[in-house]
């Protein structure tokens, strides 16, 4: 397995596909690593390589007792990117990850060529916040269905019963866990936004109430330039269910 070594010590394991164009960085959600884009990553092989890592505290990466936010996940980012030599990249993030990759957007505008967020939010007391019986249905005993429920659509689960590679990293410590969710829940970018240059595809399902689509045009409204895609029905993990529509879309912005 490859790694980068962070500034601060931390290996951060990442996986190189190749494909027939240049490198687009695929950054997953909360709590999950590299996996959470095993169902669709071949879609973008026609016209890209792909690279994904596991973040800190997932899959094969350290996971350094200290915490963490998302601006340093993408300091991890960059890490990568040097160590494999790649001086600018397309860079889609998807929930957390697009809170990370609207860091090396803004940090790093040399090394980003286009963006893409998808089911995001700025972050902070801009934000549009979940309905507090998400986080309510998310800690009871059903977690694993309430978390379904908010992924996927009813009718597309009926045909696709999984694996499903959404829902978590199975083997990170509960230490890993909170973690992660004190990063995503801390991220505010919302003054570093109008400073990201690179063009931007907004992304988001019209039914996600994991992360309200009104969080949508927020960001697309406060990157200068940004242009906004809604998926009609789509829930959180619109780029799984609705792979077709969101895999055209975002390759045809790439170009």
């Amino acid at each position: 397995m490859p790694y980068a070594t962070t500034p601060d010590g931390a290996r951060i394991a990442h996986q190189l596909h190749p494909g027939d164009g240049p490198p687009l960085v695929l950054l997953a959600g909360q709590a999950n690593n590299h996996h959470w884009w095993d169902g669709i990553r071949d879609d973008f092989h026609t016209s890209r390589s792909t690279l994904t890592l596991d973040y800190r505290g997932t899959g094969a990466s350290d996971a350094p007792e200290a915490p963490y936010s998302t601006r340093e996940l993408a300091r991890d980012v960059i890490a990568v990117l040097d160590t494999l030599g790649i001086d600018r990249a397309d860079v889609y993030g998807t929930s957390m990850g697009g809170r990370v990759a609207q860091w090396v957007a803004a940090d790093h505008p040399d090394r980003v060529r286009r963006l893409v967020l998808g089911c995001t939010t700025p972050g902070g007391r801009h934000a549009v916040a979940p309905d507090p019986a998400v986080h309510r249905s998310l800690a009871t005993r059903d977690s694993r269905r309430a978390l379904l429920d908010l992924m996927y659509t009813p009718k597309w689960r009926a045909t696709h019963p999984g694996p499903y590679r959404t829902l978590g990293d199975p083997h990170m410590s509960p230490r890993s866990r909170t973690h992660h969710r004190t990063a995503s829940r801390g991220h505010d970018a919302w003054d570093a936004l109008p400073s990201i240059t690179a063009p931007t595809l907004v992304l988001h399902g019209t039914d996600d109430v994991f992360n309200p689509a009104a969080n949508a045009p927020l960001l697309a409204d406060r990157i200068p330039g940004a242009r906004l895609e809604t998926i009609p029905g789509a829930r959180h993990a619109y780029f799984e269910e609705f792979r077709e529509v969101a895999g055209a879309l975002v390759l045809d912005f790439l170009g």
